[in-house]
């Protein structure tokens, strides 16, 4: 599918990809900001294609940023990649149930969750911002994180996506006992997983518009990448802040467009 959109409207969509890449590297939740982007500029696109496009430009900064935490966190690859190859799975089934979401679900939908996301957060202000634990891993919990954050979340970002890097984020920090800075940079192998599996999904339906999508990928990789770097030099605390900003922005924002706009 092809579609015609003016130069400015381009360059924005490429500027919410670079921020949405930054937030994303952060605490995740970047597709919070660009999934809406696309729908506000591509109005009359099925909702199948919008989320395929947002799916081909997120790999690509979620790869980045998957690279820079691989690289200076201690992330444990073995058990992200256990969490990403089920979460690879959960995102085939998802994709193939996105065609039958409804825009006019889409976004109260989304705001429900980042309310409940939101008072998770600030009821629990210790959360995430310990040391990473020594002691190894239970099979409970790894069976957990698992299901929850692989199957679970898996099937949810191959469904619609936005928030995927937040759920994961929350769930290895509350299943695994991660810090935020580890937690993030394990949920950002488990995304890229989600991607593939959700991307070749929709490319297989032909619901991503290649011509809009690399483009944003570009400006999408360059802000996960420089998100990466701030979030593993200023620590769980910094990325608990930008936490709780994005998800009450973001919640202002949907409310605003759902009722006041």
């Amino acid at each position: 599918m092809t579609t015609d959109i003016s130069l400015t409207t381009l360059l924005v969509l490429c500027l919410a990809a670079a921020a949405a890449g930054w937030i994303d590297a952060v605490v995740g939740g970047g597709g919070l900001l660009q999934l809406p982007a696309l729908m506000v500029a591509l109005p009359h696109v099925p909702v199948s294609h919008v989320i395929g496009t947002n799916k081909a430009v997120a790999i690509c900064g979620t790869s980045a940023a998957a690279v820079a935490y691989s690289r200076r966190a201690p992330v444990n690859r073995r058990t992200a990649l256990r969490i990403g190859l089920a979460a690879l799975g959960g995102s085939f089934a998802g994709a193939f149930f996105a065609s039958a979401i409804s825009s006019a679900v889409l976004r109260p939908l989304i705001m429900a969750i980042l309310v409940a996301v939101l008072a998770f957060v600030l009821l629990r202000p210790g959360f995430g911002t310990g040391t990473l634990s020594t002691e190894p891993v239970s099979r409970r919990r790894a069976l957990a994180a698992i299901l929850v954050a692989g199957l679970g979340i898996g099937f949810y970002d191959g469904l619609m996506g936005p928030g995927t890097g937040t759920f994961l984020v929350l769930a290895l920090a509350a299943i695994l006992h991660m810090d935020l800075v580890t937690a993030s940079g394990t949920s950002k192998i488990i995304n890229v997983c989600t991607n593939v599996g959700a991307l070749v999904t929709f490319s297989f339906q032909h619901a991503v518009i290649w011509q809009i999508a690399a483009p944003m990928a570009v400006f999408n990789l360059t802000g996960g990448a420089l998100g990466a770097r701030m979030a593993l030099k200023r620590g769980s605390g910094f990325v608990r802040v930008v936490l709780v900003v994005v998800v009450l922005s973001l919640v202002c924002k949907l409310g605003y467009d759902q009722w006041g706009g």
